[in-house]
Order: C-alpha cells, then sequence, then structure tokens
C-alpha cells in the first residue's frame, strides 16, 4: 500500500504536535504495509528514509514478507521503538545507537553505510552576523538530543575551539526546532538532511559549518535481538538489508529519478528533494559493521560519556551483531563523490 503523507509545510507542523504529546508519539504508526505472508517486519523509519528509497527503486515489489511502516521524528525516539520491541529494525545516524547503548537498551546495529557529512550541518538564518564557528560562542543552538547531528555539534564546536558549555543548547526536535529557528528564538541549529536542503532552498538559513571531517557519515540499520533471535524475521531482516543495498545503487545513478519519487512521497519540493539526494543520499556506499565502525562509534561514545551526557561507559562492540555483513566492502571504503552520477 502506497502511504499518502501530507505536503511538508503541514509535516513539520504536526510533527511538532505530535512530539509536544511526548514519549511514544514521536512515531505516526498507521497500517500502512508493503507485501504478502505470514511474517510481518515491523521497520522504523524517518522523514524521506529507507521506505522512500525502496519505492523508488522498486525494491518493495514481491516481498514474501509483510513491512508495517512507522515514521519517526528522528534516531532516538526510533531506537526507544526497538528497544520495546515495537520495531524490528529502524534506519538511524552515527549516534542514536550510541546513546541507546548507554542507556542499556536492547539493540543491535546490523548494517552500515558510508556516505559524506555534507548534509550534517550548522545553519543560521540568512540574516545571521555570524560567519564562522568561533563566534557561536554564547550564541543559542537548537539541537535533537541524541541525534546525529548532536555529535557533529559536539565535533564541529571542539574543532572550532569551543565545547558545549560555550554554547546554549536548546534540545528540540526537527519540527521544534524549525519554529524556534524561523522565529528567531534560536541562534542556530544543528541538523541534517533533507531538513539542511529544507532550509537551504526555502532561504530561510544558510551553512555555518558541516560534519565533513569531523564525523564518520555513518548511518546504520539497527535491529531488536528479539527479532533477530526469531528465524523467520532473520532471514526477513537479510532480505530487507540486500533490497537496501541494491537500491542505495540505484539512487547513485538515479538521482533525478528518485528525487521526483521522492518530492511527490513526501511532499518536499523537487529542487528540495534533489539537493538532498545529491548532498547526501547518493554519496552513501554499503559498508560491512567491522572493527572501523566500532572504534568510531567509540570515540562517540567516550566522547558523551566524557561530557556526562552518558551516564556510563559504553563498550559499543557489546551492540553490534555482523552476521550480515557478507563480502561487503570495509568501514574505510570511501563514500561516493557528492553530486556525482
Amino acid at each position: 500500500m502506497r502511504r499518502r503523507l501530507v505536503p511538508a509545510a503541514l509535516l513539520l507542523p504536526f510533527a511538532l504536535l505530535l512530539t509536544a504529546c511526548g514519549g511514544s508519539s514521536s512515531a505516526s504508526t498507521g497500517t500502512d504495509t508493503d507485501g504478502t505472508g505470514s511474517v510481518t517486519l515491523n521497520v522504523g523509519d524517518q522523514k524521506g528514509g529507507s521506505e522512500a528509497i525502496l519505492r523508488a527503486a522498486g525494491e518493495l515489489k514481491n516481498l514474501k514478507y509483510k513491512i508495517k511502516w512507522s515514521t519517526f521524528t528522528s534516531g532516538p525516539p526510533l531506537l526507544e521503538a526497538v528497544n520495546a520491541k515495537a520495531v524490528d529494525i529502524g534506519g538511524v545516524g552515527n549516534t542514536p545507537p550510541v546513546f541507546a547503548a548507554g542507556a542499556g537498551s536492547k539493540i543491535s546495529v546490523v548494517a552500515a553505510w558510508h556516505g559524506t557529512s555534507e548534509g550534517d550541518a550548522i545553519l543560521v538564518p540568512d540574516g545571521s552576523k555570524l560567519t564562522k564557528p568561533q563566534e557561536l560562542k554564547g550564541k543559542s543552538i537548537a539541537v535533537a538530543q541524541g541525534s546525529s547531528a548532536h555529535y557533529q555539534l559536539v565535533a564541529s564546536l571542539k574543532a572550532a575551539g569551543l565545547s558545549l558549555s560555550d554554547v546554549k543548547v536548546k534540545y528540540l526536535q526537527p519540527a521544534d526546532a524549525l519554529a524556534a529557528f524561523t522565529s528567531g528564538k534560536v541562534d542556530a541549529w544543528a541538523v541534517w538532511d533533507p531538513y539542511t536542503s529544507q532550509v537551504l532552498q526555502a532561504k530561510q538559513g544558510r551553512v555555518l559549518t558541516t560534519g565533513q571531517g569531523v564525523t564518520n557519515g555513518l548511518t546504520f540499520q539497527v535491529a531488536a535481538p528479539s527479532a533477530l533471535g526469531n528465524k523467520e524475521k532473520a532471514a526477513a531482516i537479510k532480505d530487507y538489508l540486500a533490497r537496501l543495498d541494491r537500491a542505495t545503487e540505484w539512487v547513485h545513478s538515479h538521482q533525478e529519478e528518485w528525487a521526483k519519487v521522492w518530492a511527490k512521497d513526501t511532499g518536499l519540493p523537487y529542487e528540495t528533494a534533489l539537493a538532498s539526494v545529491k548532498r547526501t543520499n547518493s554519496t552513501r556506499v554499503t559498508v560491512a559493521v567491522d572493527k572501523g565502525v566500532v572504534a568510531s562509534e567509540q570515540e562517540i561514545a567516550d566522547t558523551f560519556t566524557e561530557l556526562k551526557l552518558i551516564p556510563k561507559k559504553v563498550d559499543f562492540a557489546d551492540f553490534v551483531d555482523t552476521r550480515y555483513n557478507g563480502d561487503l566492502p570495509p568501514s574505510s571504503t570511501p563514500a561516493r563523490t557528492s553530486g556525482g552520477s
């Protein structure tokens, strides 16, 4: 069944309403289902994420199991659902698994992609006088706590000789952050694509700095151990990940075609969708969940432990499952050239 989503102009305020209600209401869990069969894979997704890519690439055809989609505003609430076994698998950025691991959540990273970090940006309003990251000292910055943007903010500040204590952090989910950003209630916003492209295309802001060179550019699929322990669901997850791998390849060679489908599915303007595709999605390469992934994520975990934002030391190796690595290339494999074809 094809999802019918509200236009982007309405989507973010609607997400704001959901998020304001708190807790699990950060997800839209309708009856949207693809495929047939006795096995149902509950998949967590984010705006313009896995479902959009799979559908555009034609990879949701001939499913011998069902996929029930749930859409979340960001990675942290998605992983809360994985921990609660409400979701079997879902896509997130590089930081949510670290916070989930720090909270003792039952999660397993089962797949990884390496791309550029150009879509992970610290944005400032067009009229802002800020011209470099060093000038963020004393300024207010919106960011979703525990999101990939959270670490990108920490890393970018560190590169500029600053720390979180030098700025006023406002922990807000994307919809709340957008409202605060456009109304001038915060000086900057640390966020990811497609929100970055949405702000830039709407001429509501500009990039102060990006995560390129300061973050690892990894994104993940994270599964519930209970699902991995179920033979039928584990087989469905293997098939699902193979489809995502093929869809990632398809996106790189069909950027304009996918942007058109994605724009129609999400309500994003075509120009915004295409900008996000070129900046972020088309650069991703499927890689193995290997020692390089663990080491890079361990660095993120240690950073947040030192900041006392994670209550205890995390051994990230305990939160990965390498069964689906197969013959995938190492995580050190370079991202594709941004905007390449």
